[in-house]
C-alpha cells in the first residue's frame, strides 16, 4: 500500500491523517479496514515459531541438553533465545547470519566442557550423537556423584535402573534416541534429589 491509500484508508476510517491523533477504537478500526484488504498482523512473541535453521536446532539440542546437565535452569526457548541475543548480538536467532553462529555454538559447548560433558573422543574427534548422549548421562552421574548426592561406586547403568527404574543392558547397544530420554530422566531425579539446585 502506497503513502496515498494509506492516508485514504486512515481518513476514511478515523477522520484523521494520523495514527498517533487516533483513539483506540479508531485504531481498532484501522486494523479491521487493513485485515479487510489482506493484511495479516505478525504473532506475538508467545506464538512465534522457534528458529528451525541448523545453528538454532543444533543450540536448542545442546541448550535441553545443558539443562539435563543442570547448567540451564530455564530449558524454554525464551530463555535460549535471551543467551542467544547475548552471544550474537541479535534479537532472535532467526535474524542470526550464519556467519556468527559459531560463537552461539561454542558458548554451549565450553559451558558443556566446564561441567565435564565429553564432547571429543579419546582422541579429540567431535563424539556423532549416541557418543554425545552417552556422554551427557555419564557426565550427569559423574556431576552427581562428585556431589555426593549418589554413591561413588554406581556405574551408569545402575543410576539409570536405580533412579530411573531404566535397565540399559539390553540385546542391543541403546541408541542416541534411548540415551536422550536416559538424560531427560536422570537430569529429572537428579533435581529432585537436590532440590532443583545444579
Amino acid at each position: 500500500m502506497d503513502e496515498d491509500d494509506y492516508r485514504q484508508l486512515l481518513l476514511s476510517e478515523t477522520g484523521k491523517l494520523s495514527l498517533k491523533d487516533c483513539s483506540d477504537p479508531q485504531l481498532v478500526r484501522v486494523v479491521e479496514a487493513l485485515k479487510a484488504k489482506g493484511f495479516r498482523p505478525l504473532p506475538n512473541a508467545s506464538q512465534r515459531k522457534a528458529a528451525q535453521q541448523p545453528m538454532a536446532v543444533k543450540a536448542r539440542a545442546l541448550w535441553i541438553s545443558l539443562y539435563h546437565l543442570g547448567v540451564v535452569h530455564n530449558p524454554g526457548e525464551p530463555a535460549l533465545e535471551a543467551f542467544a541475543k547475548r552471544q550474537l548480538g541479535c534479537e532472535r536467532m532467526v535474524w542470526a547470519r550464519d556467519s556468527d553462529s559459531f560463537r552461539l555454538i561454542e558458548a554451549l559447548k565450553s559451558m558443556a566442557t566446564r561441567e565435564g560433558w565429553a564432547l571429543v573422543d579419546h582422541k579429540g574427534i567431535p563424539c556423532g550423537p549416541l557418543g554425545l548422549q552417552a556422554n551427557l548421562c555419564a557426565a550427569i552421574v559423574a556431576k552427581r556423584k562428585a556431589a555426593g548426592v549418589i554413591p561413588d561406586d554406581w556405574t551408569l547403568p545402575i543410576a539409570a535402573y536405580r533412579l530411573c527404574g531404566i535397565e540399559t543392558a539390553q540385546e542391543r547397544p541403546f541408541s542416541a534416541e534411548q540415551h536422550a530420554s536416559l538424560a531427560a530422566n536422570l537430569g529429572d531425579k537428579l533435581r529432585e534429589m537436590t532440590g532443583g539446585r545444579p
